[in-house]
């Protein structure tokens, strides 16, 4: 497949349409840095580059480490069907030509391979676009060299996708201002929002930046790509593809618009990626905040705000991030939203069913690595009462478990012999005629396959690590 124009093939012929020249920007941004005639005529004009910023970007040791970072993130292949396990003899290969196709203005980026993930809301889907693996080096090289320049812009109330930031701190800061008295929250929800970000609008932020006319019609080839699903290619003449190394910094570039904005009016606020509160002391300040934002975003930032979803309402009663909150002696503590609660307890369910054809062995690798997971996120959260519950019906669960596999009745008494039940008990039990569910809970194997037996094989319960990870 022919990707950058310059001569560097792959194994997979290239449809014609995905070399098709990029449409022309809106004519309502034709005034911002020439971005439309920079990205279809492959301006190299050195006047454009100020600062040398595509030099930077295509430096060798940015390079090697962009080349390190995608490696070491894995990862399924683009539509070349390049792995990244063969990317490193590629790039010894066709380094040099990628490098000069891109100065030249000759590269063209891949489309990228359309996944859906399943949502929570049930039929729903999240759109991923992966970019071939040599793409995701460019791209990442691009991030490297941009991400500390816009840094400095970032404002302190944004948390997604920035170093030394996490959701934990976007948690924090809402409990800072619920605990300063802004009780009420619009809770924003951008409709689809990397689906729809206005590439134009996008365009004129970023040039008010970056000076170098070369690293904007990269960026832009890269927004115009294309998308191939079921194996049929698509435009994006709108929206940033979600899946790529770029994708979230050009996602917080955007968004620093509406943060700006909202700081200028005074808001108390905290964005992590496209998810948003805006904290309020009263209802009806809330509610006039809600309606005089949304024509800033819908007109200024041309992005979908969902009505349906967007929602005024106490603190407490909203979900952000998975976690929510609550009030304890005047003061606002976090807790773990009800809906993460239930999606939990379906994950433990699946892993602890008898019929998912895992071993016991698996079964506790699956477990162990979930739990840990689920952990680490929440682990902000007060939930101590939640997780001694969740481990008692967790455990009755695996107990249950291992006995429909002591199926026969001579498999039952040996096994309950073997973890210290009498002969007698063991051969009454063994008899017995009630419900896995029901025998579950029985004291005979609770004590023969005791909280301690059950970590020698290889099972671990969250209270025990809630206790080592907390934070609170």
């Amino acid at each position: 497949m022919n990707v950058t124009g310059n001569g560097m093939k792959y194994r997979q012929p290239q449809n014609e349409d995905y070399l098709r020249k990029v449409p022309a920007e809106q004519e309502g941004y034709a005034e911002v840095y020439a971005s439309s005639r920079i990205t279809e005529n492959n301006i190299t004009n050195t006047d454009l580059s100020a600062g040398g910023l595509l030099e930077r970007i295509l430096d060798r040791d940015n390079m090697n480490k962009a080349f390190k970072k995608v490696k070491s993130n894995k990862g399924a292949g683009g539509i070349d069907r390049m792995e990244v396990d063969e990317l490193l003899q590629h790039l010894k290969e066709n380094g040099l030509k990628l490098t000069q196709a891109i100065q030249e203005g000759k590269y063209r980026p891949n489309p990228v391979r359309r996944v859906e993930i399943p949502k929570e809301e049930k039929g729903k889907v999240r759109k991923l676009g992966i970019p071939t693996v040599v793409d995701r080096v460019v791209q990442q090289a691009i991030a490297q060299v941009l991400s500390p320049m816009f840094e400095e812009q970032f404002s302190d109330n944004s948390f997604g996708f920035r170093p030394k930031r996490s959701a934990h701190d976007a948690i924090r800061r809402c409990q800072q201002f619920a605990n300063e008295g802004y009780k009420y929250v619009v809770d924003m929800d951008l409709e689809k929002y990397f689906d729809t970000v206005n590439q134009s609008k996008l365009i004129e932020v970023l040039s008010r930046t970056i000076k170098d006319g070369r690293v904007i019609s990269l960026i832009h080839k890269f927004l115009r790509a294309g998308v191939v699903v079921r194996h049929r290619f698509e435009g994006t003449e709108v929206g940033v593809p979600q899946g790529g190394p770029l994708s979230p910094l050009l996602s917080n570039i955007m968004l620093n618009e509406l943060d700006r904005e909202l700081e200028s009016r005074g808001h108390r606020f905290v964005r992590y990626a496209d998810d948003m509160v805006i904290l309020c002391k009263s209802k009806k300040s809330a509610e006039r905040t809600l309606d005089n934002i949304l024509p800033y975003i819908e007109r200024k930032l041309f992005l979908k705000v969902n009505r349906d979803k967007t929602v005024v309402d106490e603190v407490g009663k909203v979900k952000f991030l998975g976690f929510s909150f609550y009030q304890i002696k005047g003061l606002t503590r976090v807790k773990v939203h009800p809906k993460s609660i239930a999606k939990m307890q379906a994950k433990i369910k699946a892993l602890t069913a008898r019929s998912n054809g895992q071993g016991n062995e698996l079964r506790a690798i699956g477990l162990r690595r979930y739990i840990t997971g689920w952990i680490n996120y929440f682990k902000v959260a007060d939930m101590k009462g939640l997780l001694a519950e969740t481990d008692s019906w967790m455990r009755r669960r695996i107990r249950m478990v291992y006995w429909k596999q002591w199926k026969k009745v001579k498999t039952r008494i040996r096994e309950l012999k073997r973890h210290g039940i009498s002969d007698n008990k063991a051969r009454q039990f063994a008899n017995t005629r009630k419900s896995y569910w029901r025998i579950s809970n029985s004291p005979i194997l609770s004590y023969s396959l005791n909280n301690q037996t059950l970590k020698k094989l290889g099972f671990i319960f969250f209270s025990d690590y809630y206790q080592q990870v907390r934070v609170n």
